[in-house]
């Protein structure tokens, strides 16, 4: 299944369930001067999670384009990566625990869908604190759905709660994890106890609470779903890779890479890191410039990140020999390699050249 297909697949299967589809929203976000970047594909639907009424309905699904720069650093090894697709779907004062959990499940699956192996699913829920809790209902309806025990991690605050700040809606979620090590996995192997061997690619979000202080949570009248699934990462499962960058979402990037540096991906892994870098990088810098509010390099805010990046992926080509203005090159495998999903960045390539 290639990436277009999960794309297509995710929106179809909660079309089918009543969701209507709405449109991606741009990378710089709309009246918000906490972040730079869109930075989850449940940023733009801040509004409506906090009680406006959305024009399309309860139940939304999209695909949204985003960007974190906090693990700028990460970037190089086989997973990380500061651009990435996050395929989401929303309740808005519609359904609750048991649908959502029942959907994540029944698509992931499903012969139907993505027909992934339960037996290497795992998930994680809210372990319980001093204000909340312990989320005995979402383990409870993972386990109607077939979830083992042991596959179930309870886990705190820190990995299991979502908040929008210090005040407002908050609630658990539950997160889930995909196998990735040799083989099936044990018995009782779950996110808590091995976390090496498994994957996150889903993560649910149950808006059930108002934080009115530190210590005070209340009901929330109405409670809402926000989840998000990681395209490149579960395309890269669904491919049986062992990385993103070797599925057709960076290929014909790194293609490129090769031809301009003469370099051969898969040879040595000081350089492989250093085309990881120049391929996500190169990707990144093409979704800000050819955003429809796309920013320009400069010296504050998203410019800066901008310039960060550009200058990163530059360092690394030096590294792999190039001795010229290569990004161009690259630039233009990107477009033609995601125009079909993100139509601005055609519409915007002026922008980039």
């Amino acid at each position: 299944m290639t990436a277009n297909e999960l794309r297509s697949k995710y929106i179809a299967f909660f079309k089918s369930k009543g969701h209507a589809e709405i449109s991606g929203k741009s990378l710089i976000p709309e009246n918000d001067p906490s972040v730079l970047f869109t930075t989850a594909g449940m940023h733009p639907l801040v509004p409506y999670l906090l009680g406006e009424k959305h024009p399309a309905g309860t139940r939304l699904t999209d695909y949204q384009k985003c960007v974190r720069t906090g693990d700028i650093d990460e970037v190089g090894d086989p997973s990380h990566l500061t651009c990435f697709e996050m395929l989401g779907n929303w309740s808005l004062g519609d359904y609750f625990k048991k649908e959502s959990i029942a959907f994540s499940y029944e698509f992931l699956t499903s012969k139907d869908w993505l027909a992934l192996d339960p037996r290497k699913i795992s998930v994680t829920v809210f372990a319980g604190d001093e204000n909340a809790p312990r989320d005995e209902e979402a383990a409870s309806i993972w386990k109607e759905n077939g979830m083992p025990e042991g596959r179930i991690a309870y886990l705190p605050a820190s990995d299991n709660w979502w908040a929008a700040g210090p005040t407002g809606p908050c609630g658990p979620d539950t997160e889930i994890f995909y196998w990735v090590g040799e083989g099936l996995p044990p018995e009782n192997s779950n996110k808590g106890n091995d976390p090496e061997n498994w994957m996150e690619i889903w993560n649910n979000v149950f808006m059930q609470y108002n934080r009115i202080d530190e210590k005070t949570l209340v009901p929330l009248p109405k409670q809402n779903v926000d989840t998000g699934m990681g395209l490149e990462r579960t395309n890269c499962i669904l491919q049986g890779k062992t990385s993103v960058y070797l599925t057709e979402v960076f290929k014909p990037i790194i293609d490129t890479i090769e031809k301009l540096s003469n370099y051969t991906y898969g040879t040595d892994a000081e350089k492989d890191k250093s085309v990881r870098i120049i391929a996500d990088h190169s990707r990144s810098a093409v979704f800000i410039l050819g955003d429809q509010k796309g920013v320009s390099p400069s010296n504050v805010g998203a410019g800066y990140v901008l310039r960060r990046l550009i200058r990163r992926a530059v360092r690394h080509g030096m590294k792999l020999g190039i001795d010229r203005a290569f990004l161009a090159e690259i630039a233009e495998a990107v477009i033609d390699n995601f125009k079909c999903a993100y139509s601005e960045l055609e519409e915007n390539k002026e922008k980039l050249f």
